[in-house]
């Protein structure tokens, strides 16, 4: 589709034919001798006049040319454009962050793999939650690690990848022994202030229970809350150990609950697997599509017609200037030599 920027310049077409009706021709007086026959004098003379002893007149080439050297000009002025169809971008409409527990009770070979070989469960949390990274091609992800304290290891990105290639070389024990489950999520808040996404959500895996944060961790939930996180949890390990290792479902529900999120059992691989695949579910893929039409500048084709136009005009009145002077200089050569041939006759 073609379209013009400025079309009120077009408003100027006319301009020229005011001018030439509106204002008065010019006149300009001098002293001078006007002959009447002065090239027919000049050439039998053999003289050649200086410019300027002619004046020129408008040839009718030129009155067609200004006009629509003039139309293109204020045509270019006009900007015309040509509109290309839309263009449909896909923008993510959700920012992901992913909260890993890498505290040292991950060191914990307590996974089976489907062959039956035991397996670390970082190790198992790392393949999982590498799947489901992949998975999510359209929305922007963020990793987290946490343990004595909290890490931002990836801001949001879609480079997934990169977040693939971080996670790998993620391992228990990294962050310390214990686990500040509070902190990890007072720091995913801080990630989210300068997302834009109209869902966020937060994906906090652990396999422990708070042990110290300097924020609790359902006071820390309810300020999630406040910023429109929902927090989905995911517990690891057996809920039946004692100490620091045992698993807090009820501490856990209150954060999801908090957050108007869910809590999902990970006691193996299995589980582990099912729960993921769960929140695959329960957090569709949305999407923003914004549209934009791209816009090619087009005023540069009647400017450099008229240009080329204008350019040509000088070009065709130069050889046709040179054309008349040498078959000039070729006819006064040939009348003086008939001249002297008739004198010799005579």
């Amino acid at each position: 589709m073609f379209r013009l920027e400025y079309p009120w310049l077009l408003a100027l077409l006319p301009l020229p034919f005011l001018i030439y009706w509106l204002l008065p021709p010019y006149k300009e007086e001098q002293d001078s001798l006007r002959l009447t026959f002065f090239d027919y004098i000049s050439s039998h003379l053999g003289l050649t006049p200086e410019p300027g002893a002619v004046v020129p007149k408008t040839n009718w080439l030129q009155k067609i040319l200004a006009p629509i050297c003039w139309c293109l000009i204020v045509l270019a002025l006009a900007r015309p454009q040509f509109i290309e169809p839309p263009i449909q971008k896909i923008q993510p409409g959700r920012d992901l962050m992913l909260a890993l527990d890498i505290s040292q009770s991950m060191e914990t070979p307590d996974f089976l793999t489907p062959e039956g070989k035991r397996m670390r469960r970082v190790d198992a949390v790392k393949q999982v939650v590498s799947d489901f990274i992949r998975k999510r091609k359209s929305d922007r992800i963020g990793l987290i690690v946490f343990g004595q304290a909290a890490y931002p290891v990836t801001p949001f990105t879609l480079d997934h990848d990169a977040c693939l290639k971080i996670l790998s070389q993620t391992d228990a024990g990294m962050a310390g022994p214990q686990t500040m489950i509070g902190d990890a999520i007072g720091l995913a808040i801080k990630q989210f202030n300068n997302s834009e996404a109209e869902q966020r959500v937060l994906i906090l895996l652990t396999d422990g229970n708070d042990t110290g944060s300097r924020m609790p961790p359902r006071k820390a939930a309810e300020i999630a809350s406040q910023n429109h996180i929902t927090i989905h949890v995911v517990g690891l390990g057996d809920p039946h150990a004692k100490g620091e290792d045992k698993v807090d479902y009820a501490a856990l529900n209150d954060i999801a609950k908090a957050t108007g999120g869910q809590v999902f059992h990970g006691e193996n691989r299995v589980e582990l697997d099912k729960a993921y695949a769960t929140l695959d579910k329960i957090t569709p893929q949305n999407f923003k599509t914004l549209s934009y039409q791209p816009r090619r500048e087009l005023f540069v084709i009647p400017l450099a017609t008229s240009v080329l136009l204008l350019v040509g005009y000088h070009l065709l009145m130069l050889l046709v200037t040179l054309a008349l002077r040498l078959f000039s200089r070729r006819h006064a050569s040939k009348e003086a030599a008939a001249s002297e041939v008739f004198q010799v006759h005579v």
